[in-house]
């Protein structure tokens, strides 16, 4: 059956665009999802192998007594910095994909009027890749500055705190909102980050607060994603322990908090994907709001009409 497609490109209040965020989940979560799913097969695979790497080593640092395989002592310090930075990396560059994919996603749902082929998906990205690039260096050395300002206020009791959290939604905003100007209206890198700083400092109130709505509801989401494998979890080790079982050695113990900490780790990737289908949502309302587009081509399409 085909799903009712929602307007995003209306001059909305606060919380018409939350709910308008919501409608689209309804409607195409499933269809999402499934997309997400193929574009992300090698990094989900990637990620198990770090987290195994990363539990591997984790455990075994912790018994100190750690063998596999034919008895083979192993490194196990090798393991799971080995598994940190293999993770790190993937979630760097899963975190891209997903901004690129779901910025494209959106864009192309507005276009299409719903109509989405992955293939339109995958020739957008292609297309960007360049600006996606320079954002990547770009983004990377004011996240470094980010850090160091955090550090510095970190030592400021409860304000800077906020600030922190201030700065990290101003951050996420701008880029999110940059990267929707390039997928939505094709503008190269300057012209879309300076769209995502107007736009973000323009409406700053609105997007801080339209951002913490959307991080804590993300958040609600990924908890339950989390809680069946979450009280699995709990489950077999408060038995293991009543029952004084061997956590550390047992290699059935590994493979379940391997497939726990990936799916942890991927619930919080996803829920990075939501965020972006987010601002996604919120660029269309600014954009109508600045430039009134849309509601213009409706009023002159009642003329043509008449």
């Amino acid at each position: 059956m085909k799903q009712p497609y929602i307007e995003f490109r209306n001059r909305s209040g606060f919380g018409d665009i939350i709910n308008n965020y919501f409608l689209f989940l309804k409607y195409n979560f499933k269809h999402y999802s499934m997309l997400y799913l193929r574009y992300n097969a090698i990094s989900i695979v990637l990620t198990i192998v770090a987290a195994y790497l990363l539990v591997t080593g984790f455990m075994g640092l912790a018994s100190r007594d750690f063998r596999f395989g034919m008895g083979n002592n192993l490194d196990t310090e090798s393991y799971f910095f080995a598994g940190a930075i293999i993770l790190f990396l993937i979630i760097f560059v899963t975190s891209l994909i997903n901004y690129s994919f779901s910025s494209s996603y959106i864009a192309q749902y507005v276009k299409t009027g719903g109509q989405i082929e992955s293939k339109s998906i995958w020739k957008q990205i292609i297309k960007n890749i360049g600006n996606i690039i320079l954002l990547i260096i770009v983004g990377a050395l004011i996240y470094v500055a980010y850090l160091i300002i955090s550090l510095m206020i970190s030592f400021i009791p409860f304000l800077g705190f906020i600030a922190q959290y201030g700065m990290s939604f101003t951050l996420s905003a701008i880029f999110g909102l940059t990267f929707m100007s390039m997928f939505s209206k094709n503008k190269g890198f300057s012209d879309a980050i300076s769209e995502g700083f107007n736009f973000t400092f323009a409406n700053f109130l609105k997007v801080i607060g339209y951002g913490l709505v959307i991080g804590i509801l993300n958040l609600m989401i990924t908890a339950l994603i989390l809680s069946i494998p979450g009280f699995i979890i709990g489950i077999y080790t408060y038995f293991s322990v009543e029952s004084n079982a061997d956590l550390v050695g047992s290699t059935f113990t590994t493979l379940v908090f391997t497939f726990g900490f990936a799916i942890f780790i991927l619930s919080f990737i996803y829920a990075q994907a939501l965020s972006q289908i987010a601002f996604g949502v919120l660029y269309y309302n600014l954009f109508e709001l600045k430039h009134n587009t849309f509601l213009q081509e409706k009023i002159n399409q009642i003329g043509i009409n008449e």
